[in-house]
């Protein structure tokens, strides 16, 4: 049997949708905030060395960049299946390369040749240090793409709120790139009060941010719904976090080597005219917006916001099908699906949110739907009386016209 038979053979068993593995990551400068339903012991299960898991990537097709110690395959998303009465897993991104356009959709193959969009929940106890993400040409020097992404911050999973839930977005309209450089060459001296040039914004649970590549931010530590770009490159800024120094090769990621030690340069890297913008907060911030009439979808037995929308690149959506209520839901493309809240079926899929998951243990909670599956439409069954069943969906490059998206 070739692997595209095989991948073939698992995609007719689901109608058009792929059951997948949780896909845990570390990072090693980091605290968790554990909110992420990880049994409370299994947040180091991957030795202190490594970092504590603070993160859980879906439908992702790109290798966390996370250094020497990092396994060939962290951060890339496993298919679950069965196959002669026992568990198999195999790659989502090989079962793209196999599939192509029949998993994918023409437009995204054609254009992209793979997947290029994938989501995380990211959870720190604290917030992470002021940093950005390379625009298309700097990322293009170390061969890499750029990365744009979006913040939501989901109720179901901010139990607590960490000990700074605000972000620092940008910079203040004032600020020269002679300040700014001034500041970033303190990096080795102690507190260098980079953000003492930002502004924070304090975060409200079920709204979101769009964070264009190039954009100086720093995290704030509500447990975050990230829809991005396929990318994982950046560079950090600032030089503590509260009494923490932060490693000074974090200030040189991701840069070409004959730039290394050039301060100029990681000012090159800041798209400034976007970071002054006097009304970031308005350029920038999302309140959710209905897919379709809210009248409709009520009669109809569910609810469904446009939650990231912003970024042409990529779109986010939160669903939720109400008490005791079948829904069809229909997309123009492919997504990856995480369910936050309740229990129900996908399909043939049982679908329900966990309460706490072991390091290693499978789940009902995530899923990859088809181009083909989402455009004839995914039958959803709420099992609970009472509990709505809720999902987040991270989509793809598509043509957002077409797909009723916002202006």
């Amino acid at each position: 049997m070739t692997p595209q038979n095989h991948f073939e053979l698992v995609l007719e068993k689901g109608k058009g949708i792929f059951r997948l593995a949780p896909t845990w990551v570390p990072r090693a400068f980091c605290v968790p905030g554990k909110r992420l339903r990880l049994h409370p012991d299994d947040y180091y299960a991957l030795g202190t060395q490594r970092g504590g898991i603070d993160e859980r990537w879906f439908a992702s097709t790109s290798k966390a960049e996370n250094g020497p110690d990092a396994p060939h395959d962290e951060g890339l998303s496993f298919i679950v299946f069965e196959d002669g009465g026992k568990q198999q897993k195999l790659l989502l991104r090989d079962a793209v390369e196999e599939l192509k356009a029949d998993l994918i959709g023409e437009e995204v193959w054609k254009e992209y040749g793979r997947w290029p969009a994938f989501a995380k929940f990211f959870d720190n106890q604290s917030a992470l240090p002021f940093h950005l993400h390379h625009r298309r040409q700097h990322a293009a020097l170390i061969h890499q793409s750029e990365k744009p992404e979006s913040y939501y911050f989901p109720p179901q999973y901010n139990n607590h709120a960490g000990d700074f839930p605000h972000t620092f977005f940008g910079l203040q309209p004032q600020v020269s790139k002679a300040q700014f450089l001034e500041q970033l060459k303190r990096f080795s001296q102690g507190d260098n009060r980079i953000t003492d040039l930002s502004v924070a914004y304090r975060l409200k649970l079920g709204t979101a941010w769009d964070v264009p590549a190039g954009t100086l931010h720093a995290p704030g530590s509500l447990c975050t719904y990230e829809p991005q770009w396929s990318s994982d490159v950046g560079a950090f800024y600032q030089s503590m976090m509260g009494e923490m120094p932060v490693p000074e090769s974090i200030l040189w990621n991701n840069v070409p080597p004959e730039k290394k030690g050039d301060y100029e340069f990681l000012v090159e890297l800041i798209d400034w005219d976007a970071n002054i913008d006097p009304d970031f907060g308005n350029h920038h911030f999302m309140e959710p917006r209905p897919v379709h009439p809210p009248e409709e979808m009520q009669a109809e037995g569910y609810q469904e916001l446009w939650i990231c929308y912003k970024n042409p690149a990529y779109a986010a959506k939160e669903l939720t099908i109400f008490p005791g209520k079948t829904a069809v839901i229909k997309d123009s493309g492919a997504y990856g699906l995480i369910t936050v809240q309740g229990h129900g079926t996908l399909g043939d899929f049982p679908i329900e949110a966990p309460g706490m998951i072991r390091f290693g243990q499978l789940t009902n909670d995530e899923f990859f739907v088809s181009e083909p599956a989402a455009r004839k439409g995914v039958i959803l069954h709420n099992l609970s009386p009472l509990e709505p069943l809720v999902m987040l969906k991270n989509l793809g490059p598509y043509h957002h016209a077409t797909t009723n998206m916002p202006v």
